[in-house]
């Protein structure tokens, strides 16, 4: 692995990342005429043109052959359940309201899915683990039946299991859907809690007030359960009450001889769906390599948010404007920096803005699938979601961190800004596997993804990690997530987005490849 940094002639480049048209872009992105840039809407249409128009400005060249778009076909379902979810049992019956104290959705593309009299299940974790000894569904035969399962994993609970506080990707609730499918289940419903899942339940409540984008597929999603829901941690308990069950069990979960438990209750739900198929788009723009074009740096950022949703304080359009209006305009100044570049780089530069993140990584997952560059010839995936946006600190958080050698080309970068890179603060929140780069991940390409310092230069340690969790507890994923110039701090992301700078022309001019680290679930993936 060698490592060369930019050079003093180079300073244009470096300088062409500034504070000026950084927020210049972000302005534009999060404003209210972007309406919450959500896909199929008049907001996609904005901001792709918006990002194709800055592209082809720079001239770079279209990254899907003529055009600037990819093509990624999705369905929008929107689902209403048709009212409260009762659970029925011998002693009586408990009622749940939706959004207080459920949410429910179907990805199958139905205009009315039924569970009827569907008998519930408390499967823990609702993981099959088998390099941890785990299997939440052995002896299981859950056909026709609805799985209760909890957020995260054991892990969470015992540092002893898994990998401790830092949640694998069994703890994501992504898997907790996909396993259930697997097994056959008729519905999956998550038990929320808010430090297993990281976020509180409004930030659930909102994301599933809306209509929801899923990839379309040939079946179209009949593979996958009819209900996929989350509840609180409130109506859980009392489903255990009527069921005659502590709520200890919970706790009992997370050791390796759990045994699914049958609640002897049941639960019958109508959902009325509104359908509509449609195209949304990648944005793709190359700087072709001078010396290895036909291997690339890939730089990605999601440009979607929610749109307009549930109204907070009369507030209904969700700007994005940290998440990410900031990433999205990264790209922009990246793809700025390398245009002005004396020598351009060895290898092609990808500058890749994807759709659908909000929605389950679509857009990076239809792009992995559907590659301009083969993934062999893919050296990395550098991704830009949630930028800092109170000051420059003296550590930058890597997300992630021991998976791959990514890190130390973080880690020398870093060092020519005199700052230092730390692992991620509370990695029990599976931030690794919650935005773009894990879908390159899944292909064997390393990600690197860093986040906002914990510790602002002048200012009292833990700084910036208070900063970062007053954004998470007061404004993601709200309509309050929005852009004020008054009161962001804008030399820390601009200094974050010339280090990822750095990296990238670093790996853009060298021949070798980096490579994940012992012990990284996708090291079999790159060999």
């Amino acid at each position: 692995m060698v490592m060369h940094g930019i050079r003093a002639q180079d300073s244009a480049a470096i300088r062409a990342i500034n504070a000026t048209s950084f927020a210049k872009h972000i302005q534009v992105l999060a404003s209210d005429a972007f309406e919450g840039r959500k896909p199929f809407t008049r907001g996609e249409d904005s901001t792709i043109q918006y990002l194709a128009a800055q592209f082809r400005q720079l001239g770079l060249k279209p990254g899907n052959g003529n055009s600037y778009f990819q093509e990624v076909p999705m369905v929008n379902i929107a689902s209403r359940p048709a009212g409260n979810m009762v659970i029925k049992g011998s002693s009586g019956e408990v009622s749940l309201q939706y959004l207080d104290d459920y949410v429910a959705a179907t990805r199958r593309v139905q205009e009315q899915v039924t569970v009827s009299n569907s008998a519930l299940v408390f499967a823990g974790y609702g993981i099959v683990a088998p390099e941890y000894g785990r299997n939440d569904y052995a002896g299981l035969d859950v056909k026709g039946k609805t799985v209760i399962v909890m957020i995260n994993d054991p892990g969470f609970a015992d540092s002893t299991l898994f990998k401790g506080r830092t949640m694998t990707y069994y703890g994501r609730w992504t898997y907790k859907f996909e396993e259930a499918s697997r097994q056959g289940a008729t519905g999956v419903i998550i038990i929320h809690e808010t430090a297993a899942a990281s976020y509180p339940w409004k930030v659930v409540r909102s994301g599933w007030s809306n209509s929801k984008l899923y990839l379309q597929t040939a079946d179209n999603n009949m593979s996958r359960t009819a209900l996929e829901g989350w509840i609180t941690q409130d109506a859980a308990r009392r489903i255990f009450q009527l069921a005659g069950v502590s709520p200890d069990i919970m706790q009992q979960a997370r050791n390796k001889d759990f045994k699914p438990v049958d609640l002897h209750l049941q639960t019958s739900l109508v959902i009325n769906n509104t359908i509509k198929k449609s195209t949304s788009h990648n944005v793709l723009a190359i700087l072709p390599g001078a010396r290895r074009p036909q291997e690339c740096v890939v730089y990605s950022a999601h440009w979607d948010h929610f749109g307009i949703g549930e109204a907070v304080k009369g507030d209904s359009i969700y700007n994005g404007a940290v998440d990410n209006a900031t990433g999205t305009a990264g790209l922009l100044e990246l793809a700025t920096a390398f245009t002005r570049l004396k020598q351009k780089p060895a290898r092609s530069v990808l500058f890749l803005s994807v759709t659908g993140e909000e929605q389950g990584l679509l857009g990076s997952e239809y792009y992995a699938s559907h590659p301009v560059f083969a993934p062999e010839k893919t050296v990395a995936d550098i991704n830009l979601d949630v930028l800092n946006t109170f000051g420059i600190t003296s550590d930058v958080t890597v997300i992630g961190y021991g998976q791959s050698e990514l890190d130390e080309y973080a880690q020398c970068a870093a060092a020519k800004q005199h700052r230092i890179i730390v692992k991620e603060a509370n990695p029990e929140g599976g931030w690794f596997f919650r935005s773009d780069h894990f879908n390159f991940a899944k292909k064997g390409i390393p990600g690197l993804y860093i986040g906002p310092g914990n510790d602002i230069s002048g200012k009292e340690p833990g700084s910036g990690k208070e900063q970062t969790a007053a954004y998470n507890r007061l404004r993601y994923h709200s309509p309050a997530d929005e852009f004020n110039p008054a009161t962001w701090v804008m030399d820390g992301m601009v200094t974050d987005v010339r280090l990822l700078f750095d990296v990238g022309y670093t790996l853009s001019n060298e021949t070798g490849f980096p490579q994940w680290k012992t012990g990284s679930e996708f090291k079999a993936y790159r060999k």
